[in-house]
């Protein structure tokens, strides 16, 4: 029965997908001969890079604090000790809220992400829509995405007119 069941959805899939165009990009590619993704990327590494080393620095005077405490943990009276470790304990606070706050999920660096991102994301979906529109294509994947691609035909690959769409010239290209 469930051989039946399943050659018959082979066969209806076959029959369906005779009537449909596909076609495939990959978004890696594009974006690699994208000047202003490149020139994004540039300034998040920076940025990245720049919250990264604060967040170092904050560790690391939270490490010389603590090794400061422990020197001077015999000379210090009770009460003295606890101020010094509730100190601590508010450092290592504000230094996670402080990496939350660039690194996070909402945060600084995922807010730039998207500002400078979207625009590009936006400028590829109106190319992909073109190229589906004059292709008459039904479907158009990325083979840079998670989906599974066992085998692709190159001829099927349209990231090149996806670039020619955006205004950029593909490497090789004699068009």
């Amino acid at each position: 029965m469930k051989k039946i069941f399943f050659l018959s959805l082979v066969l209806f899939l076959s029959i369906a997908s005779q009537a449909q165009k596909f076609a495939y990009i990959d978004t890696e590619y594009i974006l690699s001969k994208v000047p202003e993704y490149q020139e994004a990327q540039k300034q998040l590494d920076a940025l990245s890079e720049q919250w990264q080393k604060q967040v170092e620095k904050r560790y690391e005077a939270i490490e010389k604090m603590y090794k400061d405490l422990q020197a001077e943990e015999i000379l210090l009276t009770e009460s003295m000790k606890n101020k010094r470790q509730e100190e601590i304990i508010t450092k290592e606070q504000e230094a996670r809220d402080f990496q939350k706050k660039k690194f996070g999920i909402d945060g600084e660096l995922f807010k730039k992400r998207k500002e400078l991102i979207k625009p590009i994301q936006e400028k590829i979906y109106k190319a992909v829509q073109e190229t589906a529109n004059v292709g008459k294509y039904s479907v158009i994947f990325d083979k840079a995405s998670d989906a599974t691609m066992v085998y692709s035909n190159p001829k099927y690959d349209k990231s090149d007119d996806i670039l020619r769409r955006m205004g950029i010239k593909p490497e090789g290209d004699s068009k």
